[in-house]
């Protein structure tokens, strides 16, 4: 049985993808105010709009705060954000935890696709299902921010 392993979730948008791809690839240092979830993001290496920027994320997911530090990788043509996990609590449940963000513009609004990607430490090990619904509540938050500052 497989270690590494995917789960998905296409979230829709109400704000455009466009808007959407800005806050999240060159303006996180803004999701605390978007997002009640997130207590603040940091740069920790690089800066904030920089592929290959370390940014250090302080959030709250089933009642306990956690922290989160990636390295960001943007395709701007294809509105694609990769987030590869560096260090913190969701690396002490998985040894390898991938977040990909694909951004995608329709007629009204947009959709995102949000793809983790993992690898478990041993088989009994849950897929990170807490983390899926985390996140995908993180884009819900951020797109009603966005729709009601329009």
């Amino acid at each position: 049985m497989s270690l590494a392993g995917k789960i998905e979730v296409d979230v829709e948008l109400k704000a455009s993808g466009d808007q959407f791809y800005k806050i999240f690839s060159n303006e996180v240092h803004q999701m605390p105010n978007a997002s009640s979830k997130i207590q603040a993001v940091d740069l920790h290496e690089g800066d904030w709009k920089t592929p290959g920027s370390i940014k250090l994320w302080k959030y709250i997911i089933d009642g306990k705060t956690e922290i989160f530090k990636e390295r960001v990788h943007f395709d701007d043509k294809d509105k694609c954000i990769t987030m590869d996990g560096v260090e913190g609590h969701v690396l002490e449940k998985y040894k390898k935890y991938k977040g990909i963000f694909q951004v995608i513009n329709k007629d009204e609004g947009g959709l995102v696709k949000l793809t983790l990607e993992y690898e478990k430490h041993k088989a009994a090990d849950e897929p990170p299902y807490p983390y899926l619904d985390f996140v995908a509540g993180l884009i819900r938050d951020i797109d009603a921010h966005l729709v009601k500052a329009a």
